[in-house]
């Protein structure tokens, strides 16, 4: 290699240092400049407080959850397994909340890789929302519940419901039992290729015991399913509803179907 090791340490910190700048907010505050942006390409707010003992505080004042909230429930990323993930990032990279507002104490010698510290933290935390985005497989089971039941109320859903009259009802469990109409509604959750499978699985071996059932499928993202998957299951199953960003559908569908009493 060629290149001199200290000439480019020199450049990288001069082009590193240029990237950041410190400005007077008020009498109390110092914002800081940083290469951190959201994905709307508004920048990331953080500051410098000054604390008793010398010891200096770097803060976002709460600006990342806010900014999140605008177009999240921000609720959730305290909840279930965002809430995991949410709490995981604030242990992993050392920083603190209050109320909304993440910040870290630091002494002078280490502000420099602080500020990059909580500038990682904050862009872990905004990472949360492609959680919503994406209906990751992890959370869109918590999702489904939540619509569910802010739909039909707690008391008529029967989780996990196996059909006894069924050979082998253990092999062929349905997410969710609620009284029907007409007939009992059973309601599968397909986040994916593998649970298109075995629902059209479990529809069939229903069909086949001739039970009598209404069906609906609410998918994770229904596009994301091969074509013959997603026709099998369709020849078999009911009602489909293409993702959990329907839920005006979601709504009409199941309330059409269930005995409101």
């Amino acid at each position: 290699m060629n290149l001199d090791l200290n000439k480019l340490q020199e450049t990288l910190c001069s082009l590193m240092c240029a990237e950041v700048k410190i400005k007077p907010k008020n009498g109390k505050l110092l914002s800081i400049e940083t290469p951190f942006y959201f994905a709307d390409g508004d920048p990331y707010q953080i500051y410098i407080k000054e604390m008793p003992g010398g010891i200096i505080r770097l803060t976002d004042m709460g600006h990342t959850m806010m900014h999140l909230s605008y177009d999240n429930d921000i609720d959730k990323f305290r909840e279930g397994t965002r809430g995991k993930i949410f709490d995981q990032i604030k242990a992993e990279t050392f920083i603190d909340e209050d109320n909304g507002e993440f910040f870290i104490d630091t002494p002078m010698e280490n502000l420099g890789f602080n500020i990059f510290r909580l500038g990682q933290a904050l862009t872990k935390i905004n990472d949360l929302t492609f959680l919503n985005r994406a209906r990751a497989e992890s959370t869109f089971y918590e999702d489904l519940q939540e619509q569910l039941l802010k739909i039909v109320g707690e008391e008529k859903v029967n989780k996990d419901y196996y059909f006894d009259e069924m050979e082998n009802a253990r092999d062929y469990p349905i997410d969710y039992r609620i009284e029907g109409k007409y007939a009992p509604l059973f309601l599968f959750g397909i986040p994916n290729r593998d649970k298109a499978r075995l629902t059209t699985i479990i529809l069939e071996r229903l069909l086949r015991t001739k039970a009598d059932f209404d069906s609906i499928l609410i998918f994770s993202d229904q596009v994301s399913i091969p074509k013959q998957d997603l026709a099998r299951l369709s020849n078999a199953g009911g009602e489909m509803i293409a993702s959990l960003d329907a839920e005006a559908d979601f709504s009409r569908k199941l309330l059409r179907k269930i005995n409101p009493n």
